[in-house]
């Protein structure tokens, strides 16, 4: 029997989970170069965090656990807080923030596909908010490499505190290049002089602007692949080009150029893989084009004037809880009503 053809064989859930995971390889792998295997450890126990937070909710709510569990939003969520938590910080941080991306903001909510947050964002602004010291202090790729930190030293860092006894914290963490360039910039230093520290590459952190191209291309995979549309990717990356290509040009010893905002921080990462969560985000076209250009704005805003170093996460969770009034205001009209 024939279908009609506006009847599609979409892919399930599990199918695009999956895809949007294998998307996020490339920057792992090269997250793994620039930084150490530390990643892998911190993605391993935010993904048992996941996986077990959520059996235990969907078994107190009676729902069935098998069916949940292998669709991977779980694991998705995991990889993207993982994925925004510096890879030295402690077993217990990754521990409470997965915890409260799966218990609070997604199961609470009544699970995947009633959750009006984004839950991995909402994991790392609780951490951020509590947590800033610990949050702020990323590993600097060319002291790691200087010090030649192991993947055994920093997976004894990581749930013991430990490191060699002749390395200290400060001689393989800093401050991101976001925070840096914000702190220097408060004291009245040129951008210049500025970006002549040794944590600048040439669009970026040094090594981690490797990791953002990984990002990027991992989510062209998906814009391939028709898992996301183009709309939310490229009205963010457009609208922070824009927005930081007036200041830049107004005043380039002050403001930093688009393409350091757009390979620094959580750009790429935001534009591909947080940003395009289907559940929190709108549903219409314009709609789509209206929330990340939101994000994009508020991140900027966050960077130059924010107390933090990145504005993603807030940018994210301010523009979902705006969700259902751009859905609202950009549904198609019909005969003067709205469809």
């Amino acid at each position: 029997m024939n279908r009609s053809p506006y009847i599609s064989d979409a892919p399930s859930v599990g199918t695009m989970m999956l895809k949007v995971l294998l998307a996020l390889v490339p920057g792992i792998i090269a997250y793994v170069w620039v930084f150490g295997g530390g990643i892998l450890v911190t993605l391993t126990l935010a993904t048992t965090t996941a996986l077990l937070a959520e059996a235990i909710m969907l078994k107190l709510r009676k729902r069935p656990i098998q069916p949940f569990l292998s669709d991977f939003s779980a694991v998705i969520t995991a990889w993207l807080l993982a994925l925004a938590i510096p890879p030295l910080a402690p077993w217990w941080l990754i521990v409470v923030g997965t915890l409260f991306a799966i218990v609070v903001a997604k199961q609470l909510y009544g699970g995947l596909g009633y959750n009006p947050f984004n839950p991995a964002m909402i994991g790392y602004a609780v951490l951020l908010i509590s947590f800033p010291a610990i949050m702020t202090k990323w590993p600097a790729a060319l002291e790691l490499a200087q010090t030649k930190l192991g993947f055994v030293d920093q997976l004894q860092f990581i749930f013991g505190g430990l490191l060699p006894q002749d390395v200290k914290l400060d001689a393989v963490t800093s401050a991101t290049p976001l925070d840096y360039l914000k702190t220097q910039l408060t004291l009245h230093h040129d951008l210049a002089s500025i970006k002549q520290a040794p944590l600048f590459g040439t669009l970026g952190g040094k090594g981690g602007e490797y990791v953002t191209i990984a990002y990027l291309l991992g989510g062209l995979y998906l814009w391939q692949q028709k898992i996301i549309s183009w709309h939310l990717p490229t009205a963010f990356l457009a609208s922070l080009a824009l927005v930081s290509g007036v200041f830049w040009l107004v005043n380039p010893a002050h403001f930093a150029s688009p393409l350091f905002h757009l390979f620094s921080g959580a750009s790429m990462l935001c534009a591909f893989f947080i940003i395009t969560d289907p559940v929190s985000g709108p549903t219409t076209p314009k709609g789509k084009l209206w929330f990340a250009t939101g994000v994009a704005l508020i991140t900027y805003l966050v960077r130059v004037y924010g107390g933090y170093p990145d504005g993603v996460a807030f940018a994210v969770i301010f523009m979902n809880i705006c969700v259902p009034l751009i859905d609202a205001g950009t549904q198609p009209r019909v005969f003067g009503h709205k469809k």
